[in-house]
């Protein structure tokens, strides 16, 4: 068991948590392997009746992908490579065989928010801050599938207009748009309440909760699009590495559009 995602089982429920509070729970690859290990080994025995991700620190659920690890990209495969690994993660989530409960508190950006909409249920603090700011950021992009996860969530005119503006959607208006299904005041008020729907879904048929996972999951599956042309010309450019070392620098990047 890594150090920076841990997962401790108490009375049938997996508590996973994001455990890099010095960077804001942002995910290494290591991370990412972790976490779609703990989905793809999920016992169907019923020792193990729901799952409930969350982050430690009081401050993040995940503030996206750990961005030192981009310098490594030189090659369109090294791009490819990542969002496929991405992918691979969240079908992972999708296809846990237990019901999965996002309990968001803090940041939830880039990767942490593709792990959270990959969850059969979210929900939040008042200190949520979701979205993806990669146009202000990054200049990268978010792979097709994933939009379209995004999409059946809140609609594909938000979608747009979040990445667009790079604003991060807040509690309430998470709440009224059914991003997350219920906000509560506090971390620890979100915790117990996590608790208390986890055992109250995790006692739930599990036939019928795996089929209808399965069912949406085959659902979005069958538009699949090919997204590589626009995966490789985004970060493969100029802009991309321009963004990561203005990011890392702490300075606003200059967009040159190529």
């Amino acid at each position: 068991m890594s150090a920076e995602i841990t997962d401790e089982l108490c009375d049938g429920i997996l508590w996973v948590t994001f455990n890099r509070p010095q960077a804001r729970n942002a995910l290494t690859f290591e991370m990412y392997k972790r976490l779609a290990e703990l989905c793809r080994q999920m016992p169907t025995d019923g020792s193990v009746r729901a799952m409930v991700l969350s982050g430690a620190g009081g401050k993040a659920f995940a503030a996206g992908t750990d961005m030192t690890q981009f310098r490594a990209f030189e090659t369109p495969r090294d791009a490819l490579n990542y969002e496929q690994q991405i992918d691979d993660v969240l079908e992972a989530v999708e296809r846990c065989p237990v019901p999965t409960i996002a309990a968001i508190h803090g940041a939830c950006t880039g990767g942490g928010g593709s792990i959270a909409a990959a969850c059969d249920i979210r929900i939040a603090s008042e200190s949520l801050k979701f979205g993806f700011p990669i146009a202000r950021t990054l200049g990268n992009c978010l792979a097709a599938g994933n939009l379209a996860r995004l999409s059946e969530l809140i609609g594909a005119g938000r979608v747009r207009e979040i990445i667009f503006t790079a604003r991060l959607i807040e509690a309430q208006e998470a709440l009224q748009t059914g991003l997350v299904s219920e906000v509560l005041p506090d971390e620890t008020a979100l915790l117990s309440r996590a608790s208390e729907l986890a055992d109250k879904v995790g006692g739930m048929a599990p036939l019928t909760l795996r089929a209808t996972k399965e069912a949406l999951r085959r659902n979005r599956a069958a538009l699949q699009v090919d997204d590589s042309d626009l995966i490789v010309s985004c970060y493969m450019s100029d802009d991309f590495r321009t963004g990561m070392e203005a990011f890392l620098a702490k300075k606003k990047p200059e967009w040159k559009g190529r």
